[in-house]
Order: structure tokens, then C-alpha cells, then sequence
């Protein structure tokens, strides 16, 4: 209370009331309730600072406790996972699209060849796609992952990929002056312009002084998330706390139900004076000799009888394994939710779903996952300008103007692996109708199903040829054209 409403405390109470009252409806209008320092926020602090101050101090930290929950939680390992075979599933198939078909077809060839692990790999350990699956876990773990092109002498073309982890970044790197954060150089707009690396012995040692990579040759797959943020942060932040409750809660319930699953026995001594229960000075007693028992097991029929003043106490924990099951339940929901995707995505536990209710789970968790299969698709989108800037380079493919018409060149579709239907028969009316209406056309369709169009085409065309070949009349195969043909003829 400051002066003047002192003074008018003492000079006129019902003022310095309305006063009040007055300031505190002007303050409700004009502030936020998330803004307000009573006591229900009085240990909420939060201060507003640059992406890279936030996140700089924490990030190592985060990064090891989110693998950790990696390696030892399985409700971690649902989350990653779901990202991982939703993302890439079966993998990617290319559609090269430039103007000439022979060469799509050489490219699509030359390219299902490469994604061979000899090939794309510069350990030799890894294919493709199995590149791929680590780059969304290490994406969802780590925050991001780092590819280098690689340019060797050996495998299909001179032309190769480098994983490397975010640690690897040099952060230390001793520079001359450079603008350099977190061991990557930028430009004064903070765009990327090379990375330092670390370099490690086979063993995990660093040895040497880190290596400097042009931008030019590093594909850095993170997510930025703020304007001012220049580094990656673990997708696993907002879950990892409470993923390692639920850790700690399960192991607090396993313990228990061990605990309950082996009867024990304790013998309480009501008269502690006496060794055994035994009063010495109680002659009834003094010539009963004391019971003891040690090594004794409860075994079925037993009937035993106790020392004099001695009960027997058995331990039984309360609660039951069942009342953690709707609290795991819970948080599972909230840990999916906070990394945007469903419950039943993570658990597989479709119990309380329908064909409805599952369609627009499937729906919403699509949407999810789009975020970071954009940025597998612009990484694929690289590497393959790289593929096939390389293959013009050995000579595989004669491209005509090939710097002129680059972008001609580079043209493709990624066709990914279908995902199984949840009802066949219903899928398949729909997109029956669909067809016949005019909403889908047959290469939407085809994609759908993870399959080239024209090789579709080409497939009714054969077995229809094949057929009429046998003697079989297939009738509506495709789009019943031949049994519209034979009614208006």
C-alpha cells in the first residue's frame, strides 16, 4: 500500500476501499492470468532469451538422459519407434520423372542399385533406407543427425554418405575470428556455411585437431523450431521427465508385487524382558525350552506353536498391481500426446477404438508425421541431385546439356510403401467410388498403394494379353472397358 492510500485509509475508509477495488478490476482487465504473480505462479520463472542461450546449456544434458530412456525405457522406445516405421515404413521408391522414359528407366535401375549398403554406405554396414530409419530415431533422440557426401573411389559411383552424430560437432574449435557457434561457422544472416568436426580414434578417442566440411557437403536434418535457433534439441524434452516417473513408478510396482508374491513372517515379542517371550521369573516357564527359528520355511499343513508371548505378523503391501494400470494408462496418453501422436499408436493397444476412430487417429498421426518426413524427403531430395549429378559424371547416362537442363535431370517422385488397410472391403469401395467419380485417378491410387502407374497399366495390360492368349475372356479387368464394349456393339 503506498502513501496515498494510506492517507485515505485514515481519512475516509469507504475511498481507499473503492480505490482498491477499482485498481484491482483494471488490473484484471488489462493483464494475462498466465502473467500473474500471485501465489499460484509465485514459483513459476521464466525469462524470455535467444533459442541458442536457452538451449546451449542444456542440450548435452537432455540428449543423455533422452538416451538413456532409450536404451532402458520401453515407453520411450514406443515413441521412437512409431516415428520411425510411420516415417519410413517400408521405404521409398523412386519415380524418376524427366521428359525422356529411357532414361527414367536407367536412372530407377542405377538408383535401386546404389541404395544397396556397398554402395551408399561408407562403412558398408547400412542401406538406404536403413540409413534412413536411423536418421528419424537419432532425430527423435538426439535432436538431429549430420550426413557427409562422401566422394571415394569404389562402389557403384564415386559418390557416398557419412552419418555422423552431433557430438561430433567440434563446439571447442579454436577459430580465428570466424563466427562460429556451437562448431558450425555461419554468416551474418546465420546461414550455415561449414561445420568443424571431431575427429575419433576406432575406439571413441578424439584425437587431432576437428576438420573443417563446407556447407556444401553436409546435410544437417534438425528441426528448427525459432527463428534464432541455430542448433538442434532433443524432440524428447518435453517427455523425458515424465517417461522416467513412469520409470520409476513401474519399478516401485514391480518391487511390490515381488514383495507380495513371497509371504513373510515376522514374530513380534510382546514381553521384550523376556529372551524368547520367556519371563525367567515365571516358573511355569523357566524349565520350557526357548523355540527358535531360524532357517524355518512356511510349508503346506504346517501347524506350529509359537514361544509364549509371541505373535506371528504377516507382511502383506496394500494396494494392488491394478491400481497402477489406469495411472500408466494416463501418462502414456500425455507422453504420446506431447510428442503429437496417439495413445494407440504407441501402446497398440486398440481396445477402445473403432473402424471410425481409428481412421482419424491414423489421420491426425499422418499430420504428425509429415513434419518430419519433410525433412527425409528434402534430405532424399539432395542425395539424389548428388546421385545423379555423379552419374553424368561417370559416364553411366548420357544426359545432352546436362548443366543447362539440370533441373530437368533431377526431376522425381518418391513413392513410399503403403500402409495395410484397416477394413479392405471399405477402403476398397471407397476408392471404387472415388475413381468413378472423378476424385482420385488411377495414379493416385497407385501411389496410395506404393506403386508406379504405368507399371500397373502395364501389368493388366500383359495378363489381359495373356489371358485372351488361354482363351479367358477377363471381362471388367480394367474398368469393365471390354463389357461396356460388347453391350453397345
Amino acid at each position: 500500500m503506498g502513501w496515498i492510500d494510506e492517507v485515505a485509509y485514515k481519512i475516509s475508509p469507504q475511498w481507499a476501499y473503492k480505490r482498491e477495488a477499482w485498481r484491482q478490476e483494471l488490473d484484471s482487465i488489462r493483464n494475462y492470468d498466465a502473467g500473474a504473480l500471485d501465489r499460484n505462479n509465485a514459483n513459476w520463472n521464466a525469462s524470455n532469451l535467444s533459442a541458442e542461450f536457452t538451449d546451449k546449456y542444456d542440450r548435452d544434458k537432455v540428449r543423455a538422459r533422452a538416451r538413456d530412456l532409450e536404451r532402458n525405457s520401453d515407453m520411450a522406445t514406443s515413441v521412437v519407434k512409431a516415428f520411425k516405421r510411420n516415417i519410413i515404413g517400408g521405404g521409398f521408391k523412386l519415380q524418376a520423372r524427366t521428359s525422356v522414359p529411357e532414361i527414367n528407366n536407367k536412372l530407377e535401375e542405377y538408383w535401386k542399385e546404389w541404395c544397396k549398403k556397398e554402395n551408399c554406405d561408407v562403412t558398408g554396414v547400412q542401406s538406404f533406407n536403413q540409413l534412413l530409419r536411423m536418421a528419424v530415431q537419432r532425430k527423435k533422440v538426439d535432436g538431429g543427425i549430420l550426413f557427409i557426401k562422401r566422394y571415394t573411389d569404389d562402389g557403384l559411383i564415386p559418390f557416398k554418405l557419412q552419418a555422423i552424430e552431433v557430438d561430433e560437432l567440434a563446439k571447442d574449435a579454436v577459430t580465428n575470428g570466424e563466427r562460429v557457434v556451437g562448431g558450425i561457422k555461419y554468416n551474418e544472416y546465420n546461414k550455415p556455411l561449414g561445420y568443424y568436426i571431431k575427429q575419433y580414434d576406432i575406439d571413441g578417442y578424439t584425437i587431432n585437431e576437428p576438420v573443417y566440411i563446407p556447407a556444401k557437403d553436409v546435410i544437417f536434418i534438425y528441426s528448427k523450431k525459432r527463428p534464432s535457433q541455430i542448433r538442434e534439441m532433443s524432440d524428447m524434452a518435453p517427455t523425458v521427465t515424465r517417461i522416467r516417473d513412469i520409470n520409476e513408478f513401474m519399478t516401485a510396482v514391480s518391487v511390490k508385487e515381488r514383495i507380495a508374491a513371497c509371504l513373510a513372517v515376522f514374530i513380534k515379542k510382546n514381553n521384550p524382558n523376556g529372551a524368547g517371550g520367556f519371563d525367567k521369573r515365571n516358573n511355569n516357564n523357566a524349565n520350557t525350552p526357548e523355540k527358535k527359528y531360524d532357517g524355518k520355511t512356511l510349508i503346506p499343513g504346517m501347524i506350529r506353536e509359537l514361544n509364549v508371548n509371541e505373535d506371528a505378523i504377516t507382511i502383506n503391501p496394500s494396494g494392488q498391481a491394478t491400481d497402477a494400470a489406469a495411472f500408466v494408462k494416463l501418462q502414456q496418453r500425455l507422453i504420446a500426446s506431447g510428442q503429437g501422436i496417439s495413445y494407440e499408436s504407441t501402446s497398440r493397444d486398440m481396445s477402445e477404438v473403432n473402424y471410425s476412430s481409428a481412421r482419424q487417429g491414423s489421420i491426425e498421426d499422418d499430420l504428425e508425421y509429415t513434419e518430419d518426413g519433410e525433412l527425409i524427403e528434402e534430405f532424399m531430395a539432395e542425395v539424389y541431385e548428388a546421385f545423379v549429378t555423379c552419374i553424368y559424371l561417370t559416364g553411366l547416362i548420357k544426359f545432352k546439356d546436362f548443366y543447362t537442363k539440370k533441373q530437368d535431370y533431377i526431376k522425381h517422385e518418391w513413392v513410399k510403401a503403403p500402409k495395410r488397410w484397416i477394413d479392405p472391403v471399405k477402403e476398397a469401395n471407397a476408392n471404387k467410388i472415388a475413381l468413378a467419380t472423378g476424385q482420385k485417378t488411377l495414379k493416385d491410387i497407385a501411389a496410395e498403394n506404393g506403386r508406379d502407374w504405368r507399371e500397373v497399366v502395364d501389368e493388366m495390360a500383359e495378363i489381359n494379353d495373356y489371358a485372351n492368349k488361354k482363351g479367358l475372356d477377363l471381362g471388367g479387368a480394367l474398368f469393365g472397358q471390354k463389357t461396356a464394349q460388347k453391350q453397345t456393339g
